[in-house]
């Protein structure tokens, strides 16, 4: 018999938090929430969830901070942000403490939905993945999600690993925005999403794999076409 998913609704405000867990148990979850961020970073911690979704604005403790202290000792949850703050800044600010993706409010539970079994299905997919890959002067150990430039380590979320690791089986071309969100989020191709997911996660490989991100050697990209890995320089 397959394990019922576990989700961690994180969100104060009750109507949505409520809306949530009967969502979510409707379409065969097992959730548990918490309404302040205290309380979800130490749910976090203890429990074991397949996914949290975590609401940026709480009580007590934002969800930034509750991300980056799952990501000091986890690197592999799969955490969704829930924010009613759509700037740019915003955004990649959640992103880069190494949440999945984003999704603003007010959503539509069918996105919602979809976008979660995406990001559980990925985490659930054995991965066809090298335990090294050599890129430019950089080892990374996919499996340890860890990466040495000479002497200097590197830490890297489980997602990053997944998009270095598809651009390196298929470094012989380009490879779109829509593919990545197909292939490494488990989108369905299609899917009517608006989303900056793919390129913040880029930006945050850059500023780790390229000596000058603003001018990347290794991770380019293709003008029209998406994005390429040069393994070597």
């Amino acid at each position: 018999m397959n394990r019922q998913m576990r989700i961690l609704v994180v969100e104060d405000e009750e109507a949505i938090r409520t809306g949530l867990i009967d969502v979510l148990v409707f379409h065969g979850y097992e959730v548990d929430s918490a309404a302040a961020g205290p309380e979800g970073l130490e749910k976090a911690l203890t429990g074991t969830f397949d996914l949290i979704l975590l609401d940026i604005m709480l009580p007590g403790m934002d969800g930034y901070e509750i991300c980056d202290r799952i990501r000091a000792i986890d690197r592999n949850q799969p955490i969704i942000m829930l924010t009613a703050k759509t700037s740019d800044d915003e955004i990649i600010h959640g992103l880069k403490l190494g949440a999945d993706d984003y999704v603003p409010k007010p959503f539509s539970v069918q996105q919602l939905v979809l976008r979660i079994e995406a990001v559980l299905r990925r985490s659930q997919v054995g991965k066809e993945q090298a335990r090294t890959l050599h890129i430019g002067d950089i080892e990374i150990d996919t499996e340890n999600l860890s990466g040495m430039n000479g002497t200097n380590e590197i830490a890297f979320t489980r997602r990053e690993i997944d998009v270095l690791s598809y651009l390196a089986q298929n470094t012989d071309r380009p490879v779109s925005r829509e593919e990545l969100l197909s292939k490494v989020w488990g989108y369905a191709r299609g899917l009517d999403i608006e989303t900056r997911t793919v390129d913040i996660h880029i930006a945050k490989l850059r500023r780790k794999i390229e000596t000058d991100p603003k001018e990347p050697s290794m991770l380019i990209t293709v003008r029209g076409a998406g994005y390429r890995l040069v393994m070597e320089n």
